[in-house]
């Protein structure tokens, strides 16, 4: 087997491509396309998000303390490109993308009504790590959309389409080919 050698490099893809929600008390939303996001505890729930310092929703997420993932679907795709590409001091990216702000009971920020999953965040602490700050968050809350429920009340994920990014590019999400733990399970009779 041959192989290259690479200067170093973020290489771990695919990821998923999240569209962020932040607002400033007063001031219109705003939605920023990350790429860098992840859980990374589960008891209590967190995950972090890692933005530009010069990014516009920076500022407002420093500011306010918390922020809404939203997660995309094939749907929702052109609006999580364009919201990555377009900046918000000179947009309205609710109304350009027509998306419609949901307002819930776990903090002011406002949700996108359209994505299936939105996970309501505080931040804990930032940390600085170079090209990125990464926004550690606790989870408080989310809201799921009803339509992906199947016939035992459990949320179909797949339903929903669900898109990864990749090297730049977009991407669904293929077959499915297991769950976990399938490997150890013991064949049914």
């Amino acid at each position: 087997m041959k192989k290259q050698n690479w200067k170093p490099g973020n290489m771990l893809y695919p990821v998923p491509a999240v569209m962020v929600s932040c607002k400033r008390p007063g001031e219109k939303a705003n939605i920023i396309t990350v790429a860098w996001a992840g859980t990374i505890c589960s008891d209590p729930a967190m995950l972090s998000i890692s933005v530009r310092p010069s990014r516009y929703s920076h500022g407002i997420i420093r500011e306010t303390g918390e922020f809404v993932v939203n997660l995309v679907t094939e749907e929702l795709t052109r609006a999580c490109d364009w919201c990555g590409v377009k900046s918000g001091s000179e947009h309205d990216k609710f109304k350009a993308m027509q998306l419609t702000e949901y307002k819930s009971d776990f903090m002011e920020t406002p949700a996108i009504a359209e994505s299936p999953v939105n996970i309501y965040c505080k931040v804990k602490t930032i940390e600085p790590l170079g090209s990125h700050d990464m926004f550690i968050a606790e989870v408080v809350g989310v809201t799921a959309d009803e339509a992906y429920m199947d016939e035992n009340g459990r949320f179909d994920l797949a339903a929903a389409k669900p898109i990864a990014y990749s090297h730049g590019e977009y991407y669904t999400l293929g077959t499915k080919l297991g769950k976990f733990g399938y490997s150890v399970q013991k064949a049914k009779k």
